[in-house]
């Protein structure tokens, strides 16, 4: 019988969470949305109680958004933000994650993607003329912010996100505060100057350096309006009495998706217990001290699995709006996959720490059996090492990057196109009516979910 162990297990090797929700995922890139909804309503009783809540929560949110469902949508997201508010790490639950698999811990979404259920929350309020409550998002945003700022020391950490100002600008700008939207706009420059440019080679917008003076004048900052205009060398033309603006936020692709990657450690032995796991292709070396219960009978390498990102590269490169014989470049404000990337980057040897530890007691029980039953040591063993995996949960229907642009309007009804650049070259033309009133700034999403990624297997969702 433990012969067969082996093979059973083997066969129930897991597959990574994208493999698992692959065909939603896949409705989403299509746009089939209303299938996409369906999918996750037939999922509800099992997800809304278990570990994956949170990810059930976003990604409703996000499809009925997508729809145009914005009180239902919201809905979802409230509940994901209550769900982050009350989070209490389960001691059981971690104490298994340590000793067994980290997958069977609650998942709470890492640090960028809270921040992006205020950002859907504020886009859905705009969408319904709702200021006060888009702004009460702002301000959550910034109490985060400020968390996040609080959690992190180091200068090289995600700790700030320079979109969220900005957005935090638009909204106050949207709403008539000027002199708030200022310094809103003033502090995501700042940002995108210093931790942006730094860490994901992303520079202020220069649509956002048009907003910071437009700001400054309309709030009456006659002295940071010209200093900025002279900094930025910029014509900056008051806008006329009763112009209106359209605001396009522009969500791009799909952002990017775990898989599991490992890692073989070399077990060099030291005295009193000491042991020490090396992997010299990379540089890493992590002690540890493990008494005579937790011996590992003289193991000489093991295999850890930790999680790792892979990009799904976008499909339109390039996007412009069109109107009235002029054209509006989209400019790149938030760039999600960058951001994924470095915050798991930052925990990396967190990672591979708990890995290691969790692969070395599995290892002990295993000698510690194979004392007693040498047969029922090696099954245990094996078993040990197949049922191994790394944590591959995140927010898989996040977009890739967020562009925006602004285009000034007179008072009333619009047809405008967009222009989108595919990655082979091929223009498409998406047409844009709206509807502005005399000194409105209307917030318009849109979503091009594309992606030049393809996942051949797919799993039962």
């Amino acid at each position: 019988m433990i012969l067969l162990i082996p093979v059973i297990v083997a066969g129930c090797s897991m597959p990574t969470f994208y493999q698992r929700f692959y065909d939603f995922n896949h409705l989403v890139s299509d746009g089939n949305l209303a299938k996409a909804e369906e999918m996750l309503t037939r999922q509800a009783p099992r997800m809304q109680t278990g570990r994956l809540r949170f990810l059930y929560e976003v990604n409703a949110g996000l499809v009925l958004a997508m729809q145009g469902k914005f009180k239902e949508s919201n809905a979802h997201f409230e509940q994901a933000d209550l769900f982050v508010e009350d989070f209490r790490k389960n001691v059981l639950e971690e104490g298994s994650a340590l000793l067994l698999n980290p997958n069977l811990t609650t998942y709470r979404g890492e640090d960028h993607e809270v921040l992006m259920i205020n950002y859907y929350k504020a886009l859905n309020y705009l969408q319904m003329y709702d200021y006060e409550n888009a702004l009460v998002e702002a301000r959550r945003m910034n109490l985060r912010l400020q968390a996040l700022s609080q959690k992190y020391q180091s200068g090289n950490k995600y700790k700030r996100d320079a979109f969220i100002h900005l957005l935090m600008g638009l909204i106050y700008d949207a709403s008539g505060e000027y002199n708030n939207a200022f310094i809103a706009y003033r502090n995501a420059l700042e940002i995108y100057e210093d931790d942006f440019s730094r860490l994901f080679n992303l520079p202020a917008p220069a649509q956002l350096q048009q907003d910071l003076v437009r700001t400054a004048d309309l709030s009456g900052l006659y002295a940071e309006r010209d200093r900025y205009i002279e900094q930025f060398q910029l014509n900056y033309t008051r806008p006329l009495p009763g112009q209106g603006w359209l605001v396009m936020l522009w969500n791009n692709g799909l952002g990017p998706v775990k898989v599991e990657s490992g890692l073989n450690f070399t077990i060099v032995y030291g005295h009193d217990g000491r042991v020490t796991f090396v992997n010299r292709e990379y540089g890493l070396s992590f002690p540890f001290y493990l008494d005579e219960e937790h011996d590992l009978n003289g193991l000489t390498w093991i295999k850890v699995v930790f999680p790792r990102y892979v990009e799904r590269p976008e499909m339109f490169v390039r996007a412009e709006l069109a109107t009235q014989g002029r054209v509006y470049r989209f400019q790149k404000a938030e760039d999600i996959n960058a951001i994924s990337f470095k915050v798991l980057e930052e925990r990396r040897v967190l990672e591979l720490t708990k890995s290691l530890l969790r692969v070395a007691l599995k290892q002990a029980a295993a000698a510690q059996a194979g004392k007693e039953n040498e047969g029922l040591g090696t099954a245990l063993s094996i078993i040990g090492s197949l049922t191994e995996s790394a944590d591959t949960r995140n927010w898989q229907t996040l977009p890739h990057s967020i562009y925006y642009t602004r285009v000034p309007l007179t008072a009333g009804n619009h047809e405008l196109e967009m222009l989108l650049y595919s990655v082979n070259g091929q223009r498409l033309k998406h047409p844009v009516a709206v509807s502005v009133r005399p000194g409105q700034t209307k917030v318009y999403p849109i979503n091009t979910m594309a992606t030049t990624f393809h996942q051949l297997a797919s799993y039962p969702y």
